[in-house]
């Protein structure tokens, strides 16, 4: 039975180590996080907002980082302390690619991501045509609603991707 416990220089240097590793989750650093990770890094390590290593890759936009953490086990659906999953980050970004890589890794295209909101939500508030188009490609849920009673087809009319959102909807009826 081991019995070591770390002295607080093994814990503060532990602590860096970590921080270090969700920076370079964010700044797409793959080669030195892919080390870190052969060594022991938990996959699943969350920044103090329980942002994971993969919610922070696939919001800023690093692909390749993004990649590497799923192939080693990362969970597509982790969500961080506001209930949001890296497909709803995506989505509310815009990066249609990422989240091509996030569905085919077998993200939850209708989850919650807090309230009822989810990712295509977050795509037609924010005018992201393309990942609106996508996702309902893809059997996103249009007629999920918020708490509020809010429907992706009613932010949609707020960003101008109504008549895309509509004219999708029309079609696959």
């Amino acid at each position: 039975m081991n019995t070591h416990s770390l002295t607080s220089e093994e814990e503060k240097r532990y602590a860096e180590l970590q921080l270090m590793a969700l920076d370079m989750a964010r700044c797409g650093d793959t080669a030195e996080l892919e080390k870190m990770v052969m060594a022991g890094l938990p996959i699943n390590l969350c920044d103090g907002k329980g942002n994971s290593l993969l919610m922070l890759a696939a919001y800023n936009g690093r692909h390749e980082t993004a990649s590497m953490l799923l192939r080693y086990g990362a969970e597509v659906d982790r969500r961080n302390d506001h209930h949001q999953t890296p497909l709803g980050g995506v989505a509310f970004k815009g990066n249609l690619e990422m989240v091509r890589m996030l569905l085919h890794a077998g993200a939850d295209i209708n989850a919650d991501n807090g309230g009822g909101r989810t990712p295509l939500m977050f795509a037609a508030m924010f005018g992201h045509r393309q990942i609106v188009e996508y996702l309902l490609e893809r059997g996103a849920d249009s007629d999920s609603q918020t708490v509020l009673g809010i429907s992706a087809q009613s932010l949609a009319r707020f960003t101008g991707a109504f008549r895309s959102l509509k004219s999708l909807l029309s079609k696959s009826a």
